[in-house]
């Protein structure tokens, strides 16, 4: 199980901040996370950066192994 944290719109939709997810790999994790939350959250999920344990992970393919945390971080407004 992967811990995911959601920030700002991920968020809210999401509809929660954190949850537990089963996934192999980056791409698995947005495939289920689209599936799991909708349209709405596939859209901001596609324009987020996900951090596993604190790294960006640009490769879909990045491993996720079983207590990772990957937090979700849209694009931020403002300053």
């Amino acid at each position: 199980m992967v811990t995911v944290r959601y920030f700002a719109g991920a968020k809210a939709a999401a509809g929660r901040g954190e949850e537990q997810v089963s996934a192999a790999d980056v791409r698995e994790l947005k495939a289920v996370l689209a599936q799991r939350h909708g349209p709405a959250f596939g859209k901001v999920l596609s324009a987020s950066t996900l951090l596993v344990d604190g790294l960006a992970a640009k490769d879909p393919e990045t491993a996720l192994p079983a207590g990772v945390t990957v937090e979700v971080l849209p694009p931020f407004a403002g300053g």
